[in-house]
């Protein structure tokens, strides 16, 4: 539909240049409507189509108020106002939706309009963040500065998983809509719900990385998967469980700590422990000092990829 309304108005423009359709006006509208086509098809992606629909119609249209206006005042000059109006200002409208596509976004105007500008970096929240629970202590410490927005797409995930018929999805769904409700009410932070959607997209993953690509936003997520897609693509991601793990205290060879010997390890006359922040701590010589706090001189600390664990002994 609008190519055949492009056509138009690449007609009534080319009629304007000499006031007749003669074989050359006819040359040229054809050569711009079809200029055009060709580009549009082959340069933009289907997930932006709309956007760049949109920028084509806008170039158009300006470029033939300008038209109109500036080949009354210079006519000699109309055969080159018309490349200039009609086929350069479209396809610069075009290229800037290629950098830069949510400016032709109505959703993403809207936005704007309703919301206040916002300072500070912002930050998306995803569905395993929200339900993990701990950006909300992490919000109340006043640390996190910025926005943080939560997409519709992300609350109604939420509500999915809360009316599962699995009770342990049940449950992890209606924490995650409680963990809303209290981020809503920290006055540390300034929560938004923002309204955009894609839904040419399939995937919240997709959506949130569109999202955060269009608003020059960072993702804040515990998925593995979506960290590394959202990286890939050139988004700035922030895990809990990363920030989780720089937080631990740093233990050292040879210093002296108390535990509590949980149960005994795999190895003969091993004990296990934990620290608060969940770190397992190893201790030799310890399986019969089971349910009690002891204390231990650590020997050595290995760094893994799912977090640290700590070695030690118990000297009587």
């Amino acid at each position: 539909m609008i190519y055949l309304i492009y056509a138009i108005i690449s007609i009534i423009s080319g009629y304007l240049i000499k006031r007749e359709l003669s074989p050359q006006t006819l040359a040229i509208t054809f050569l711009i409507f079809v200029t055009v086509f060709i580009i549009d098809r082959l340069l933009f992606l289907s997930s932006r189509k709309k956007e760049t629909l949109f920028a084509l119609f806008i170039g158009v249209v300006f470029g033939w108020v300008l038209f109109a206006i500036y080949s009354k005042a210079f006519p000699k000059y109309s055969e080159y106002l018309v490349v200039l109006f009609l086929v350069l200002l479209p396809l610069t409208f075009l290229s800037l939706s290629i950098r830069k596509s949510e400016i032709f976004s109505p959703l993403y105007w809207i936005e704007s309009l309703r919301e206040r500008p916002l300072i500070g970096s912002k930050k998306i929240l995803d569905t395993s963040v929200i339900i993990d629970g701990r950006i909300g202590d992490i919000c109340s410490t006043g640390f996190m500065e910025g926005p943080v927005l939560i997409p519709r797409f992300v609350l109604e995930e939420l509500q999915r998983v809360a009316d599962s018929s699995d009770p342990l999805k049940r449950q992890r769904g209606r924490r995650g809509l409680d963990m809303v409700e209290r981020l809503k009410s920290e006055p540390e932070v300034e929560v938004i719900i923002t309204e955009v959607d894609f839904p040419e997209l399939k995937g919240v993953d997709h959506k949130l990385i569109e999202l955060a690509g269009r608003m020059n936003a960072k993702i804040i997520t515990n998925d593995f998967n979506l960290n590394k897609l959202a990286k890939i693509q050139g988004i700035k991601v922030l895990n809990i469980n990363e920030l989780s793990n720089a937080l631990r205290p740093v233990v050292l060879p040879g210093e002296a700590m108390r535990v509590f010997i949980l149960k005994e390890g795999k190895e003969r006359e091993q004990g296990v422990a934990y620290l608060d922040d969940g770190t397992m701590v190893v201790v030799d010589n310890a399986r019969r000092m089971i349910g009690k706090t002891i204390e231990i001189t650590v020997t050595s600390v290995l760094q893994t990829a799912a977090g640290k664990m700590i070695f030690g002994r118990y000297n009587e």
